[in-house]
């Protein structure tokens, strides 16, 4: 597929006035489509609205990260991603024409996905809704946009413009992600409030043979554009991303005339390279978010919901975690399994994730470009440091580069009664590692998710005559899946299906000792752990992680 140039027919639903949904997802971006894929997945019946008919023009977001692409392979698009995205690791950042210090963002074996991907959005957004077309109860209404929107105690009306005439449909719940310039919030008569940077950059999406390594590259006041500073990325098809500062003065129409384009990439790349061009954007940008991602019945995600500079790729990753975080939630209180203040620790943490996108997307901003001599003065002693003496590196920010969040304050968790050295605590995104299932090597990451899943490290000296029952943990509204995980060895009394920790890692990522127990979330956040299992605790921090402990704490 073409999915640059892929336009999709407008289908007009079985239903029209008045129709009921349980979840309409507003938005066919990479965070409305990884919303609706997650929620029909499990078994949620879904409609997905969006007011245009194709995919996005030009690559926009490139950059995906590893806790981004564990959740497209839950997703079961991970993989294709995978193979045809840009792997990379390690970045380099140069002062004029000198290395200054490469990193590493990846440095231990063992993971299933690399710690990012170059690929245009516009794949991203290809596979996605290729991966939603399988699902029967998922049905996508392009070419239909939202005019109006009520809310009652029980539910949401909207009224929608299609080509063959306007309508009003019914939902339980709406998700907005309908981008930066949401429609949503604004009928809502909402903002998002923070700050903006006055800059502008160039970007410029070049095809072209070259023997750049697919690495990040970073230049503070390179020669080929003094003052200002220039990123480079590689993406698939030959493809590279040069991103160059221009300075607030820019003129943001001449400065995308090939005339002035094209001199800019020929001062970095040599006149003896050929290359042309396929998309150029001006962008300027701000750090900005609604006050809450819960207005009733409507939550908020991805761009809708809050906005970054795009140092650190923060802006897709991050909504694509607000997705995976609502998805769950949304399912446990559509089947009555969880209070519908569930919803407002959607908002609560990843209001949380979304302040620290924008304090670290603030801090690169404010280096890279620097809106004061004094400033100016730092951040250069601090690369011209950074040679030679490790601690300057650390100081070094040009874009610190997307990280999942810990919910560590989440009311959901179960604080620690044991202790653990591994920084995988209540709140923490779990840990990936290569297990052995069924004599077949695969990934412990894979076996969880979409529901409540148990850990147990195997190897307790009373495990070969018997292991802890797990049966009874998986009866019940709010079911919990026990994995259970044996060290390399021969383990007599494990059962059929019991994972193989392959290379010891799992162990070792956990701190897990033999009778371990960690609780997994259905979105693959820790929730609890415990040195020793009690089925007791295990259903307690399950009540409490669906929500069933807030009322009391508000009381």
């Amino acid at each position: 597929m073409d999915y640059q140039n892929k336009t999709f027919e407008y289908a007009p639903g079985a239903e029209r006035e008045g129709g009921s949904h349980s979840v309409v997802v507003v938005g066919a971006g990479p965070v409305g489509l990884a919303t609706a894929i997650d929620l029909a997945q499990q078994g949620v019946r879904v409609l997905l609205l969006d007011d245009d008919n194709k995919l996005s023009a030009g690559s926009r977001a490139i950059c995906f990260a590893k806790r981004t692409l564990e959740i497209f392979d839950r997703l079961r698009c991970g993989e294709r991603m995978l193979d045809k995205g840009v792997s990379w690791h390690v970045g380099r950042v140069f002062l004029q024409d000198q290395p200054v210090y490469r990193f590493d963002l990846l440095p231990e074996p063992g993971h299933q996905y690399p710690a990012f991907i170059n690929l245009q959005q516009y794949y991203v957004e290809g596979y996605l809704y290729e991966r939603a077309a399988q699902l029967d109860n998922l049905e996508i209404r392009w070419c239909s946009k939202v005019t109006g929107l009520t809310q009652r105690a029980d539910g949401v009306t909207l009224a929608v413009s299609a080509p063959d005439g306007d309508y009003h449909l019914q939902a339980q719940y709406v998700v907005a992600a309908d981008g930066g310039r949401s429609t949503l919030r604004a009928l809502l008569g909402l903002e998002s409030h923070g700050r903006a940077f006055r800059d502008r950059f160039l970007i410029a999406d070049v095809k072209m043979r070259a023997d750049f390594p697919a690495e990040r590259w970073f230049w503070f006041d390179p020669p080929f554009h003094p003052g200002q500073s220039v990123l480079l990325h590689r993406q698939p098809d030959n493809v590279w991303r040069i991103d160059f500062q221009l300075g607030w003065d820019a003129d943001p129409v001449a400065e995308k005339a090939p005339e002035r384009v094209i001199p800019r990439i020929r001062a970095l790349l040599g006149e003896e390279v050929e290359f042309e061009l396929e998309w150029v954007s001006i962008y300027t940008f701000s750090c900005l978010r609604m006050e809450a991602f819960r207005h009733g019945r409507v939550l908020f995600a991805g761009d809708a919901a809050h906005g970054v500079s795009p140092f650190g790729a923060r802006g897709a990753n991050s909504g694509v975690q607000d997705a995976e975080n609502l998805a769950w939630k949304l399912k446990l209180v559509l089947d009555g399994h969880a209070p519908d203040g569930l919803l407002d620790t959607y908002a609560r943490e990843r209001e949380f994730a979304a302040d620290e996108n924008i304090l670290n997307s603030t801090r690169a901003t404010d280096f890279i470009t620097p809106k004061s001599e004094v400033s100016r003065l730092f951040r250069d002693a601090v690369l011209g440091l950074a040679r030679t003496h490790a601690f300057a590196r650390r100081l070094v920010n040009s874009g610190r580069l997307s990280l999942p969040s810990t919910y560590r304050d989440s009311a959901l968790n179960t604080v620690d009664t044991d202790r653990f050295a591994s920084p995988l605590r209540p709140g923490a995104p779990a840990a990936d590692a290569p297990v052995t299932a069924d004599g077949v090597a695969d990934w412990l990451l894979r076996q969880t998710g979409g529901e409540f899943t148990g850990v147990y490290f195997a190897g307790a000296p009373d495990d070969a005559a018997a292991l802890p029952d797990f049966a009874a943990l998986a009866e019940g509204p709010v079911p919990v899946k026990t994995l259970v995980l044996a060290p390399q060895g021969p383990w007599p009394g494990l059962p059929g299906g019991a994972l193989v920790d392959r290379d010891g890692l799992a162990a070792a990522r956990y701190d897990a000792t033999p009778g371990a127990y960690y609780l997994l979330r259905p979105d693959q956040h820790v929730c609890a752990r415990w040195r020793t299992f009690n089925p007791a605790r295990v259903r307690a921090a399950v009540a409490r992680a669906s929500g069933h402990d807030l009322n009391q704490e508000a009381a």
